[in-house]
């Protein structure tokens, strides 16, 4: 069992928590003891976009685009009722339900602790991981429980297209309720600079590669070379992030844990959703737990992208969506063990 739980994951994946919380140390280090880098960094933007944390965050999503056949999709009429729990949770329930448990601790059970402006800032960066539902770990999430990798491929390629139309209106319509004003523009511009481009990017890469050497060459020799390419990024990212944001954490060391709490009790609320109701429509393991992964876990990526986009890399805000990143890895861990010693509520699979 423990193999199983370990294969297909990479060592960086496996202690993305621990290389978080390095960077985390890093990052904070280097913003008070070399205050001239992050000062330096902060002036390459056009847009309020950062230059190099924009060049940073291409690196770790265009590999997770690449990784998407979005020709699978004609398959989605085959076995539907996956798909629709899938949509439901993660665009109708999701973004919702993180607002609501988010505003309920920020502003409610921990207003003696956590000032109204940077509950404010910790609701922003809650509800862009709330509407950013996953699209590359879920695929080591799904094959640690064994789960159907075409169907999976299938629910993680029609994501990305309803992020492409849902995620900007959803943000807007919760942060103008959580009293937040965006500009739409920065928003449009953030989906189209870290969604739409590294998916038109990775969708021409794939094929050209695919037509040029075959998807045998594509999936065993060109894919992982990529491995590590994101998870690199995605850290490279987080030093950056918390030289800009030394200061807030210096100032309130205790806001990690709240704004921790809220986002794991999200998680594990999303997951039993989708995966109780997968049980209660007889859908087979092996599409019932990666429909819960995908709903459990985010698009941290995106929503740290978007976060800087619209805040700047010192908003608190940004901060809340990298506590996210923070988190996601022990808690997944702690779903797939759940949902791979509950296997015998479903019925037999295929991989069973």
């Amino acid at each position: 069992m423990e193999k199983q739980k370990t294969e297909g994951i990479s060592f960086f994946e496996k202690n993305l928590t621990l290389w978080v919380i390095l960077c985390m140390v890093a990052g904070v280090l280097i913003g008070k003891f070399l205050p001239d880098i992050p000062v330096t960094l902060a002036r390459f933007e056009y847009a309020r976009v950062s230059i190099p944390i924009a060049v940073l965050i291409w690196l770790m999503i265009y590999p997770m685009m690449m990784k998407v056949d979005f020709a699978s999709i004609k398959n989605v009429g085959k076995n539907p009722t996956g798909l629709y729990i899938t949509w439901v949770v993660n665009w109708l329930i999701k973004p919702f339900t993180m607002f609501g448990i988010a505003w309920l601790f920020f502003y409610v059970i921990f207003k003696a602790l956590i000032p109204q402006d940077l509950a404010r800032d910790y609701l922003a960066g809650a509800v862009l991981l709330g509407a950013a539902p996953c699209t590359a770990m879920v695929f080591v999430w799904s094959h640690l429980t064994r789960g159907n990798p075409a169907y999976t491929v299938v629910q993680v390629a029609t994501n990305d297209l309803i992020i492409l139309v849902a995620f900007t209106p959803i943000v807007a319509f919760l942060l103008g309720v959580g009293g937040i004003t965006i500009p739409w523009n920065t928003l449009l511009l953030s989906v189209f600079l870290f969604v739409v481009i590294p998916l038109v990017g990775g969708i021409l890469t794939r094929n050209y590669v695919i037509s040029s050497k075959g998807e045998a060459y594509f999936n065993s020799t060109f894919i992982p070379k990529f491995n590590n390419v994101t998870i690199g990024g995605l850290l490279l990212t987080l030093v950056l992030i918390f030289s800009f944001q030394g200061e807030v954490i210096l100032k309130n060391p205790l806001h990690i844990v709240l704004i921790a709490i809220p986002l794991i009790i999200q998680t594990f609320l999303i997951f039993f959703i989708a995966y109780l109701t997968s049980r209660k429509l007889c859908l087979k393991h092996d599409i019932a737990a990666p429909a819960g992964m995908i709903g459990a876990s985010n698009f941290f990526e995106l929503a740290v992208a978007v976060a800087i986009t619209l805040f700047g890399a010192s908003s608190p805000a940004v901060l809340a969506t990298i506590v996210g990143v923070l988190v996601e890895v022990p808690v997944m861990l702690i779903l797939v063990r759940f949902a791979n010693n509950t296997r015998h509520w479903f019925a037999a699979t295929r991989n069973d």
